[in-house]
């Protein structure tokens, strides 16, 4: 599961340390996880983890998670929230939203028996509305993270490569 979109508090940021000027105004998604978290909690009995998808983005979320846990992911790229106006500015500027910072969104794991109970308590949360189930978890003792793309084919999520935008803090 994802809370919402992706790549809004990294475009945010670009777009006002680089002084670029997009049409629309894209704002950060900072925010307290605390009480939406609480809320997962409660309505899901089998959840196995939440993380924060931060630095290097949800990609590079993803992948840590693999590494860890001996497993793969297999990801709907058409499943992940998106935001038009962030989707366009990547585009743009030649970058991956899947690999942007995030500052208020969270990933979480949880038995594919409880996933509908899990998403519908996300989305009865205020920061948790765009709430969106991903993908699942594969056996892959590679540790890949992969994703369905919109052709029909799959793409590598790999680890991200540098920083796509310095640290911020």
């Amino acid at each position: 599961m994802l809370s919402g979109t992706i790549g809004d508090h990294g475009m945010a940021i670009l777009s006002q340390r680089e002084h670029l000027g997009f049409d629309s105004t894209i704002q950060s998604d900072s925010a307290a996880l605390h009480t939406l978290s609480a809320n997962l909690i409660a309505h899901c009995p089998s959840l196995r983890l939440m993380r924060d998808p931060t630095r290097g983005g949800l990609a590079t979320t993803l992948n840590e998670l693999a590494s860890q846990s001996g497993v793969g992911m297999l990801l709907d790229e058409q499943a992940v929230p998106v935001q038009p106006a962030v989707r366009a500015a990547c585009e743009l500027l030649g970058l991956d939203p899947f690999y942007i910072a995030n500052e208020g969104k969270l990933v979480a794991i949880c038995a594919p028996e409880h996933a509908d109970s899990a998403l519908a308590a996300l989305r009865a949360h205020p920061l948790g509305r765009e709430a969106a189930r991903i993908g699942h978890v594969v056996a892959d003792a590679h540790g890949f993270v992969r994703a369905k793309t919109r052709f029909g084919g799959e793409r590598l999520l790999d680890w991200l490569n540098g920083e796509n935008l310095p640290r911020i803090c």
